[in-house]
């Protein structure tokens, strides 16, 4: 691990603990960039991502708790007995949502890395009487799975904020199984950044900066062996918006907003881990 992505993995860590503890304080919490969040405005990342059933099926706190930038759980076409992987599951929305779509016989797994957030999403799934949840601490690039264990693998707005995304993705391919799901929500970029928005920090840990390219995060996905790589828009973010999350990041918001309005998006990314088809060595026709 460099030192740079050392310290990003370290400031992601301080920020998303931070939110945590502000919820548990009642207040929401807030994917725009700085200390000041939004200010006064709405977050056009995490606003409006969940119906009124939906929140009524998780604790007040989960919700407040969601730095996510859309709804996996809605659009991952969950099955009865799936068992589920959420990657940086936070406070635990869509790992409750996931339970309770795969039913008793499914499971739920989220992962995070920041003891905060897992001691929030424990408390949301005692709230919720949820049992077929478990949370696990440990790094999205280390995923502390088996091979083949998992059905389907979720993630809200999770995977920019890596600095080494080749290995998630290629530890999401390894813990799926054969068949298995790739359905992240997630900001992606339809052509360049300016290299201040990427160089800042917080601006990373707004879920902007570290944006993947769609045509990047396609390559990385059919490069660690994906199949039907797919990137679909879900809401494209314009010069208010733009605005919005560049409060409180030090960048002259004035100028560098519609730089990159429409240029940032919310995305729904699917790809499928191909079956074993075709295999007639000693491990599967017992020469």
């Amino acid at each position: 691990m460099t030192s740079n992505t050392s310290a990003l993995r370290d400031t992601v860590r301080e920020k998303y603990g931070a939110a945590a503890l502000r919820v548990v304080a009642g207040e929401r919490s807030s994917c725009c960039g700085g200390d000041a969040g939004c200010g006064d405005s709405v977050d056009p990342i995490t606003s409006n991502l969940y119906s009124d059933t939906e929140a009524s099926e998780i604790p007040a706190d989960a919700l407040l708790a969601s730095l996510g930038c859309g709804n996996p759980t809605a659009l991952a076409e969950l099955k009865e007995g799936d068992v589920v992987l959420d990657l940086g599951s936070g406070g635990g929305i869509d790992v409750l949502l996931s339970a309770r779509r795969v039913g008793p016989t499914g499971k739920a797994y989220g992962l995070d890395m920041t003891d905060e957030m897992l001691s929030l999403a424990r408390a949301n799934q005692a709230k919720a009487g949820v049992g077929n949840v478990e949370f696990l601490k440990g790094d999205i690039e280390r995923i502390p799975l088996p091979d083949a264990s998992v059905d389907v693998i979720i993630s809200n707005c999770v995977i920019n904020l890596s600095g080494d995304k080749r290995t998630v993705i290629a530890e999401a391919f390894r813990v799926l199984k054969p068949g298995g799901r790739f359905a992240v929500s997630d900001v992606v970029v339809r052509g360049e950044l300016p290299a201040e928005v990427r160089r800042n920090m917080e601006l990373w840990v707004g879920c902007v900066a570290g944006a993947l390219n769609e045509e990047e995060f396609l390559g990385l996905l059919r490069d660690a062996g994906f199949d039907d790589a797919s990137v679909e828009p879900t809401r494209i973010y314009e010069l208010s918006d733009a605005n919005a999350f560049l409060q409180g990041s030090g960048i002259d918001a004035g100028h560098v907003a519609p730089e990159i309005a429409g240029r940032v998006m919310g995305a729904f990314i699917r790809a499928r881990k191909p079956d074993v088809k075709g295999c007639c060595g000693p491990e599967c026709c017992g020469e």
